[in-house]
C-alpha cells in the first residue's frame, strides 16, 4: 500500500499560490535508493522496541507493518534546491526558537515562586512533543487519510523510518517534518498560559501529550494536508498559511476551556498578581517577533515572491498592533505601558498569521490595528466573566487569530481571487464565498478543540491529577514541584 500523498490540486490546472493558504507540505512522492530492507528492519525493531507500548493504538490500523510501503520504489534522484532548503533549515530554528521565547514571555508574567514551573512548561514541550512527532506525530498528520478524513497515517512516516532519501519539491523531507514539528511544539505550550501557576507537572504532561495526538494531529491533517477536507473545502480550501485555526484557535478555545474547568487561582482576583520580571517578558516578546518571520515567511515553504509577501506583512501587521496598543492605553490611562506593548505586538502577529500570504500591505495595516482594539477589549472582558486565563491565551491567540481567519476575506489581493473564480467554475468565487469557507473552517476547529479538551482535562484530572492541592499552589510550582527557585530572591 502506498501512503503516499500527492501535491495536485483539486479542478482544473490553474495555478492558485497554494503558498499562500496553507504551509503546502504535504509530502510528494519520496525519493528511495536501495537498501537491505532486512537489515534495517531488524535493527529498527531493536532499537524501538522500547517505545512500542506508546504507539499500540495505531497496531489497529490497517496495513500496519514495519516494513516500508512495497510501493515505495526508486525513482530518478532530484536536484536539491539549495536556496530554498537552506531558508527552510533557517525558518526551522527561527520557529524553535519561539520556544524560550514564549517561556521568557510567560515566566515573567507569573509570580516569583512560579517562574522555573511556568518556563518549564514550554521547555517540556520541546521533549514530549519532539519525541511524539518523530514517533507517529507526522504519519497522523501528513499521511494519506484514514477514519474517513479524521486524521493520515503512512508507514513511511512512523518514526520517520521511510524518508531517509526523500527530496520534496527540492527540499530534503526531513528539513519539512522538522520545520512542522516545531510548530507541533509550540501549539501546546501556547495553552499552558492559561492554567499557569496552578497545575501538576505531570497532569500537563500527560495533557499535552493527549492533545497533541487527539486535536493538534487531526486538525494539522484536515487543513493542511493534501487530502484533508478543509484543504479542499470551496474553490481553493480554507485559508490558513501558518495555523490561524491549527495553532491560535485550536489553542486559545482549548485554554478557554482549561482555565474554566480548572477554576481560578487562590486568590483571584481579589489578590493583585503582579509580574514578577517586565524585563524578561520583553524580551520574550523580541525574540517571538524574531522568530515569527520563520514562522510565518516559512511557511511558504520556498525562497521567492510569496515567502518576502509573508514576511513583509508579518512586519507591518506587528507594527501596526503595537502602535494602537499603545495609543489606546494612552487615549485611557494617559500611560503607554511596557505590559500593553507587548500585547500590542502579539495581536498582530496572531491576526497575520492565517492571512500574511494573501493580504496586501494595507490589509495587514488594517488587521494588526482592529485586532489591537478586539484584543483589549476581550482582555477587559475576561476580568467581568470572572474566568482565570493566567496569561491571556484565549484573549490574545484565541480571539486575534480568530479574527485574522475571518477578516482576511475582505483583503485577500485579486489574482489569488482570479485564480480561485477560475477554479469554481462558471459560478465564480467572491470574498462571501470565501467567508463562508473561513467560518465553516473556524467553527469546526472551535468545537472540536473545545469538546475534546473537556475531556482530555477529566481523563487528566481522573488518572493522574491536573489541578493542583491548595498547599503546593501557595507554596509555589518551583519550590513544590521542582524543588528549586528562579532567584536568590525573597519568594513574593
Amino acid at each position: 500500500m502506498a501512503n503516499i500523498l500527492q501535491t495536485l490540486q483539486k479542478g482544473p490546472p490553474v495555478k492558485i499560490d497554494d503558498q499562500a493558504r496553507h504551509p503546502g507540505l504535504s509530502p510528494g512522492p519520496p525519493i528511495h535508493h536501495t537498501v537491505q530492507e532486512a537489515l534495517v528492519k531488524t535493527i529498527t525493531s531493536r532499537i524501538f522496541s522500547c517505545f512500542f507500548s506508546l504507539c499500540g493504538i495505531f497496531w489497529s490500523v490497517p496495513g500496519f507493518v514495519l516494513a516500508a510501503d512495497p510501493a515505495a520504489t526508486q525513482v530518478p534522484a532530484q536536484i536539491i534546491d539549495t536556496g530554498t532548503t537552506a531558508w527552510m533549515l533557517t525558518s526551522t530554528a527561527l520557529v524553535l526558537l519561539m520556544v524560550p521565547g514564549l517561556a521568557m514571555f510567560y515566566g515573567g508574567l507569573v509570580r516569583t515562586k512560579n517562574v522555573l514551573g511556568t518556563m518549564m512548561h514550554s521547555f517540556v514541550a520541546m521533549a514530549i512533543i519532539g519525541v511524539l512527532w518523530t514517533i507517529c506525530g507526522y504519519s497522523l498528520a501528513f499521511g494519506k487519510s484514514i477514519l474517513g478524513g479524521v486524521a493520515g497515517w503512512s508507514n513511511n512516516y512512523f518514526f520517520l523510518k521511510g524518508i531517509d532519501n526523500s527530496i520534496v519539491n527540492g527540499v530534503p523531507e526531513y528539513v519539512l517534518a522538522m520545520f512542522q514539528g516545531k510548530f507541533a511544539i509550540i501549539t501546546p505550550a501556547l495553552i499552558s498560559g492559561a492554567l499557569a501557576e496552578r497545575v501538576y507537572f505531570r497532569g500537563y504532561c500527560v495533557f499535552i501529550s493527549l492533545w497533541f495526538l487527539i486535536i493538534y494531529c487531526p486538525l494539522c491533517h484536515w487543513v493542511w494536508a493534501s487530502d484533508g477536507w478543509l484543504f479542499n473545502f470551496g474553490a481553493a480550501g480554507v485559508i490558513d498559511l501558518a495555523g490561524g485555526l491549527v495553532i491560535h484557535v485550536s489553542a486559545g478555545i482549548s485554554a478557554l476551556v482549561v482555565a474554566i474547568y480548572l477554576g481560578p487561582r487562590q486568590g483571584y482576583p481579589k489578590n493583585a498578581m503582579q509580574p514578577n520580571n517586565l524585563v524578561m517578558t520583553l524580551m520574550g516578546a523580541g525574540l517571538l517577533w524574531v522568530g515569527w518571520f520563520g514562522f510565518n515567511a516559512g511557511s511558504t515553504v520556498h525562497s521567492g515572491l510569496d515567502t518576502a509577501r509573508a514576511l513583509t506583512m508579518t512586519q507591518i501587521s506587528a507594527a501596526s498592533g503595537a502602535l494602537t496598543w499603545l495609543i489606546i492605553e494612552t487615549m485611557v490611562y494617559r500611560k503607554a505601558t511596557a505590559l500593553g506593548f507587548v500585547s500590542g505586538i502579539l495581536a498582530g502577529l496572531v491576526v497575520i498569521t492565517p492571512a500574511a500570504g494573501v493580504v496586501l500591505p494595507y490589509g495587514a495595516m488594517i488587521l494588526g490595528a482592529i485586532s489591537s482594539v478586539v484584543c483589549y477589549y476581550a482582555l477587559r472582558l475576561k476580568t467581568k466573566l470572572g474566568y482565570d486565563d493566567a496569561l491571556d491565551c484565549f484573549g490574545i491567540h484565541g480571539v486575534g487569530s480568530g479574527l485574522g481567519v475571518i477578516l482576511l476575506s475582505f483583503f485577500i489581493r485579486d489574482s489569488w481571487m482570479a485564480a480561485a473564480a477560475t477554479a469554481a467554475g462558471p459560478e465564480g468565487w467572491t470574498a462571501m464565498n470565501q467567508l463562508v469557507v473561513q467560518l465553516t473552517g473556524i467553527g469546526a476547529t472551535a468545537v472540536f478543540a473545545g469538546a475534546v479538551t473537556l475531556v482530555i482535562c477529566v481523563v487528566v484530572e481522573k488518572t493522574v491529577k491536573f489541578r493542583l492541592d491548595p498547599e503546593k499552589e501557595s507554596i509555589g510550582l518551583d519550590y513544590s514541584l521542582h524543588g528549586e527557585h528562579g532567584y536568590g530572591l525573597t519568594q513574593s
